[in-house]
């Protein structure tokens, strides 16, 4: 009987699934921080940002607190230290786990502001950090006469900049830098570690040239450059007129010998030129056309239809721009997003959209669902969860979006027992729900985003795969939220400004969110919260602000 046991024994196999129990970085303190850290849970990454006299190689965290219960390890499963000194010139790897592994990335954000002008210089200057060399054009062949304006190479106080026999440079004696053969070494001193620069001079024959133009709607930018010390300056016309107008030169930005400004007021798909100048010396004429004021479909949210059991906010899947959380919500027999009579006054529409968040069950057993509208589509259920792709195409650079809102703010009421809140996020049944509603462009890719041609963002809420939306994301060309945290029980307008972060690359599509519950991702929120939506549209001219 022993032998039998022993035998039985050799055959049971532990097939029993182990529980999913995401780890996380819940909070993150270091010396030297120039504002509050960024953890991205869905990202699982951490953004340390960094005041520029802080020593980067010793960078001191002094508090990291992870998930209750979980180890921090390294690639070979050493125990890891977080809270200690660390050089963060590049990133921190960590492994957090319960039961199944999750790589998190520290990782340091630091800039330090560096100046290196010249007399005649021409243009911006051009650094090259990863070679610790700065390089300037001037307008004169004899670069041994080249006269340094400004020069800081280092942290802020703390660098000393030395030369030739080890003389301590300062805004006093720059001209005692001597450019052999147009260039020089400066030995940089901070944190009790040298590095030497080379600044480098060359000549150029062109005076003045245009650097770039980007055309939007009502606006453009013209940047150019030419010689320092001389009268800068653009002029511009509508193709075919006559005259020029004269940009004033308050309306001007310079950087050295690089210029640029705004045009404002312009037309919209229409022909201009414009030239830049270095006092009597100008550029060839340079030609952009103005973007066409695209507008935003079903925007009064007229479109409504119900093939089946699912409320949709289009007539049919062919012209679909918005959709909703309805696809989920109907499973379980709810809708959270409608039509509605209650409209905004003057407004020619039948119906606005209504946003309803809910707690969404069958038998007691289900999950909240924030009311909702996006532009995208509603992929699929996984589960009890939403897999969505936010975004349509489209190619042009709104400045604002305007519309009417209603909102009905609830007390939080979700049991939050066994919800897994983003970090840094503490909310009780003590809190207020909060509506939102965010408007971002940017050029994402379903390779990158691993959604569709036509909406590439993906969004999966499921806590195993949660992936939500990043208005950090590098491919975020312009975004602008508006925060809804008290009861507006009339209709009323709101406009919210789009922020540009890049001007001159051209967005592939536009992502719009808007949420009667801004924590709904996270299943949080109130089920009496409710959200009114009328009469969109996008602002593409400044006077209209």
């Amino acid at each position: 009987m022993l032998l039998l046991a022993g035998l039985l024994s050799g055959c049971i196999v532990n097939d029993i699934p182990y529980p999913v129990v995401v780890c996380s970085v819940e909070r993150i303190a270091a010396d030297g921080l120039a504002g509050q850290p960024t953890i991205d849970a869905a990202a699982r990454r951490v953004i340390l940002p960094l005041e520029e006299t802080t020593d980067i190689l010793a960078v001191e965290i002094t508090e990291c607190k992870i998930t209750d219960e979980a180890r921090i390890t390294d690639d070979d499963g050493n125990t890891v230290e977080i809270v200690g000194r660390h050089d963060l010139t590049t990133p921190l790897y960590v492994n957090l786990s319960i039961y199944q592994n999750y790589l998190w990335t520290i990782e340091a954000q630091q800039t330090i502001p560096r100046t290196f002008t010249v007399e005649g210089q021409i243009g911006a200057t051009e650094w090259d950090l990863a070679n610790l060399t700065a390089k300037v054009y001037v307008g004169f062949e004899d670069l041994s006469q080249v006269r340094v304006t400004a020069l800081k190479l280092g942290p802020r106080d703390i660098t000393t900049m030395t030369h030739i026999d080890d003389t301590v440079l300062d805004d006093t004696n720059l001209d005692l830098l001597n450019f052999d053969n147009g260039s020089c070494e400066v030995d940089v001193t901070y944190h009790g570690r040298t590095w030497e620069w080379h600044l480098d001079t060359e000549y150029t024959e062109v005076k003045v040239t245009f650097a770039g133009i980007d055309a939007w709607t009502h606006s453009a930018w013209l940047r150019a450059d030419g010689l320092s010390g001389t009268r800068l300056g653009f002029r511009y016309r509508e193709q075919g007129a006559e005259e020029w107008i004269e940009v004033p030169e308050e309306h001007l930005v310079f950087d050295g010998g690089s210029f640029s400004t705004q045009l404002r007021g312009l037309l919209p798909r229409t022909a201009y030129e414009a030239v830049a100048y270095s006092n009597d010396d100008t550029t060839q004429i340079e030609s952009f056309t103005t973007e066409a004021p695209l507008p935003l479909p079903n925007c009064g949210f007229e479109e409504w239809s119900q093939p089946g059991k699912v409320l949709y906010p289009y007539l049919s899947e062919e012209q679909a721009f918005w959709d909703s959380g309805n696809k989920g919500s109907a499973t379980v027999g709810a809708t959270i997003c409608e039509g509605s009579a209650d409209i905004r006054p003057g407004s020619a529409g039948a119906t606005s959209a209504k946003l309803t968040s809910t707690f969404a069950s069958v038998f007691g057993v289900g999950k909240f669902a924030a009311g909702n509208i996006f532009v995208g589509t509603y992929e699929k259920t996984d589960g009890t969860d939403g897999i969505l792709n936010f975004g349509r195409p489209f190619a042009t650079h709104p400045i604002a979006l305007r519309g009417w809102m209603k909102y009905t703010q609830g007390q939080i009421d979700i049991d939050l027992k066994n919800i897994a809140m983003p970090p840094g996020l503490t909310l009780t049944n003590d809190d207020m729900d909060e509506g939102s509603i965010y408007i971002a462009l940017g050029t994402w890719t379903p390779e990158e985003d691993e959604g569709t041609a036509e909406s590439p963002v993906q969004i999966r809420t499921k806590k195993a795969t949660q992936k939500l939306f990043d208005k950090d994301n590098p491919r975020v060309m312009g975004y602008g939220e508006l925060i809804l945290d008290r009861t507006v029980g009339e209709w009323r307008q709101f406009t919210v400004p789009i922020d540009w972060r890049d001007t001159g690359t051209a967005p592939t599509h536009l992502v719009l969110v808007c949420s009667a519950s801004r924590w709904g991702d996270y299943f949080v929120g109130s089920t009496q919260s409710c959200l009114w939506l009328d009469d969109f549209e996008l602002i593409y001219d400044y006077a209209d602000l």
